[in-house]
């Protein structure tokens, strides 16, 4: 997301509307529905007791992107599944086990989505596990059901390594209203996240962008066609996260418009967002924090095209 990372201090501004507690605004007119989304993406680091570091990118898709559930091994420390450099496996089946070589360890995979529950996305929300095994470690924990006696076996012999999700990647296609949830520390809240942008279509003078959490307006832009690049900052428990948008291509980009919204987590309260990033590039660390990331599609598309421009919109 570079090229929406370089504007002056004057662009970064405190939501002092959310610092002292949510507005009482409504923060969108229930006859509106959300888009829906095509494909999420999250990215985990494990950090095994031999100190080594793996990444497992789990891609959830619909039946419009081919359906099911993608995962990816790396020990490269990136946030982008178009840039992994990694062993990439495809499970079709809804219930199985699948052992492999990757980054030179041995991985072990268990999931049953047989009884799994879905909302609206491509992603289960209960009633499903996804467990990892990496070196004999127990690597990562996904899903409800801890009763299965495979998942109490695992638990009982083996040892936990620490697990952490670095980001989160949703596609939609549709109209211009995106909901999700996130979470942006271990010990806060998953949060209702909300973003809307409105056109002339809608009846508005100017296109205006509105993004709102937990059902409360925090912020609008107005004038996108000028401002469709920008940032905002929000306090959010404790923590200060960056909002960023890049509006271009959707308004100049005739049939293949999208864009792109991304809420991250800085490190600290002094420091950037951009030069944050560079310092640790320069210092070959992890990148701090987490990031959701959202990619909105005028059209849908087919395929695993649409994962192609997300390179273009993240860090």
């Amino acid at each position: 997301m570079r090229s929406i990372s370089c504007y002056s201090e004057r662009a970064i501004k405190i939501s002092y509307s959310y610092c002292s507690g949510p507005s009482s605004q409504a923060y969108v007119s229930p006859t509106l529905t959300p888009s829906i989304s095509n494909a999420v993406t999250c990215i985990y680091r494990l950090q095994l007791l031999s100190q080594k570091t793996l990444f497992i990118t789990l891609t959830w898709r619909n039946k419009l992107i081919n359906q099911g559930l993608t995962i990816s091994i790396s020990d490269n420390n990136i946030s982008s599944p178009s840039k992994l450099s990694s062993d990439s496996y495809h499970l079709r089946k809804i219930k199985g086990t699948k052992s492999f070589q990757s980054c030179d360890s041995k991985i072990e995979a268990f999931w049953d989505l047989s009884t799994a529950s879905y909302e609206t996305g491509p992603e289960p929300i209960s009633g499903f596990y996804v467990v990892f095994v990496v070196d004999s470690e127990l690597g990562l924990i996904l899903g409800d059901k801890d009763e299965e006696v495979i998942v109490q076996n695992l638990r009982k012999k083996l040892s936990m390594a620490k697990s952490s999700l670095l980001s989160r990647s949703e596609h939609f296609s549709g109209n211009t209203v995106y909901s999700t949830k996130a979470q942006f520390c271990d010990t806060g809240l998953a949060h209702d996240i909300l973003v809307k942008f409105s056109g002339e279509e809608d009846g508005a003078k100017s296109p205006v962008l509105s993004v709102c959490i937990d059902d409360k307006k925090i912020f609008q832009v107005k004038r996108l066609k000028w401002n469709f690049r920008g940032n905002q900052t929000i306090f959010l428990d404790g923590m200060l996260v960056d909002m960023m948008w890049d509006l271009h291509d959707w308004f100049f980009k005739e049939a293949s418009g999208f864009a792109i919204f991304m809420f991250r987590t800085r490190s600290g309260s002094d420091s950037r967002l951009w030069l944050e990033e560079k310092n640790l590039e320069q210092k070959g660390q992890d990148k701090a924090g987490f990031s959701l990331l959202i990619c909105a599609f005028k059209n849908p598309v087919i395929g695993d095209k649409s994962w192609r421009s997300e390179g273009m919109a993240s860090n």
